[in-house]
């Protein structure tokens, strides 16, 4: 019995210690706290979705997808072999150039009419708050901080480990020059040395006007939260809209209405940049299966679909190729147009009939 009060006393020291790291973030409170109350978003103490979004889909639990990871099988979870990457020197890109370029998962640069984006960054090699734990594949971290030029607007859709990365977002602040995230994410990146004036914290289906831009923000059916808090800050999509293209930027999301919402409002869209990986049905909830992808950027009437959140980190137990694989089946069998760079290719935001390979089909 000692022992064990010991090990369990050891723990909770742990946990406690864990929990004053910065990389924890710090919950919205005060003013900032006072004013997204207001939001018809936050009810009964949280932000919640548009419709009604179980964090386990009907039919699973928690207890068996614990049982489903530690004791079953899931082959391929991981590549054996490097990732494919190219690595190009961005500080030297023309400003005139209109590109993408994916470091994979949901992080990836945007040049667009001489306005630079950053969405997502994370350069860590880690998609969780635990060192080393959840660790990014062979040869896809050839970008670091250091790489990245100055960034007009840095977008963050929601605050969770693989899109909000604590070392990369403290080492990056230096070069952004504003920051454009849901409610309440103000308070982690304030924690984290940013000034008030560079952070624009909004709700769902507003614009932010600036000269010859417009970033508008809109829904996504997620959830938010770091450690063990959940949905105190707000998760979240944009549509950034220039004079001549507009470009989705989905973030992470479950398959709903609101993508149709999004298309008759904002559309037609140039580009749907869509979650598409990492599912599983016990969240089928809040993560796209690779036909809803598709589906997702019909609803948009986008033009063409980019997938990303995947390729990099094993966060689900489907094989790490499943979701690039199956969405390129599915985006022939709609007729979508689909976009599949290596990570660190240029996509030529220009150029409709841009070619790429099936790199995935080339890795062990």
């Amino acid at each position: 019995m000692l022992i064990f009060l010991s090990i369990i006393l050891l723990l909770a020291i742990g946990i406690f210690l864990f929990l004053l790291h910065p990389k924890s973030g710090k919950a919205p409170s005060g003013e900032r706290l006072a004013k997204f109350q207001q939001s018809p978003n936050f009810k009964n103490g949280k932000f919640e979705n548009f419709t009604f979004t179980p964090m386990f889909a009907e039919g699973t639990s928690m207890m068996g997808l614990l049982y489903d990871q530690l004791f079953k099988k899931h082959p391929d979870r991981e590549p054996n072999g490097f990732i494919p990457s190219v690595k190009i020197d961005l500080h030297q890109l023309e400003r005139e150039e209109n590109i993408l370029i994916w470091f994979g998962h949901s992080s990836y640069f945007m040049q667009i009419e001489g306005k630079r984006f950053l969405i997502d960054p994370v350069f860590s090699g880690n998609a969780s708050p635990v060192p080393g734990s959840v660790k990014a594949f062979q040869g896809t971290d050839p970008y670091t901080v250091a790489d990245i030029p100055e960034i007009d607007y840095l977008l963050i859709t929601h605050d969770h480990y693989d899109h909000l990365d604590y070392e990369t977002i403290r080492d990056i602040k230096h070069n952004v020059k504003k920051v454009i995230c849901g409610l309440g994410v103000g308070s982690h990146l304030e924690y984290w040395g940013y000034a008030s004036n560079m952070i624009i914290e909004k709700d769902w289906d507003q614009t932010i006007e600036f000269q010859d831009l417009k970033i508008h923000t809109a829904k996504a059916r997620h959830f938010s939260g770091r450690t063990f808090s959940r949905n105190n800050t707000l998760w979240l999509s944009f549509v950034v809209e220039t004079p001549i293209r507009k470009i989705y930027v989905g973030g992470d999301s479950g398959y709903d209405t609101h993508l149709a919402e999004i298309g008759a409002l904002h559309g037609p869209i140039d580009l749907a940049i869509l979650d598409n990986g990492q599912y599983n049905q016990a969240w089928r909830n809040i993560h796209f299966f690779p036909e809803e992808t598709v589906k997702a950027a019909l609803d948009l009437k986008a033009k063409s679909l980019m997938p990303v959140h995947s390729s990099k980190f094993a966060l689900s137990m489907h094989p790490w190729y499943e979701p690039i694989s199956e969405v390129y089946q599915f985006s022939k069998q709609y007729q979508m147009q689909l976009k599949t760079p290596i990570i660190g290719e240029k996509v030529w935001l220009d150029d409709a009939n841009q070619v790429f390979t099936n790199w995935w089909e080339e890795v062990d």
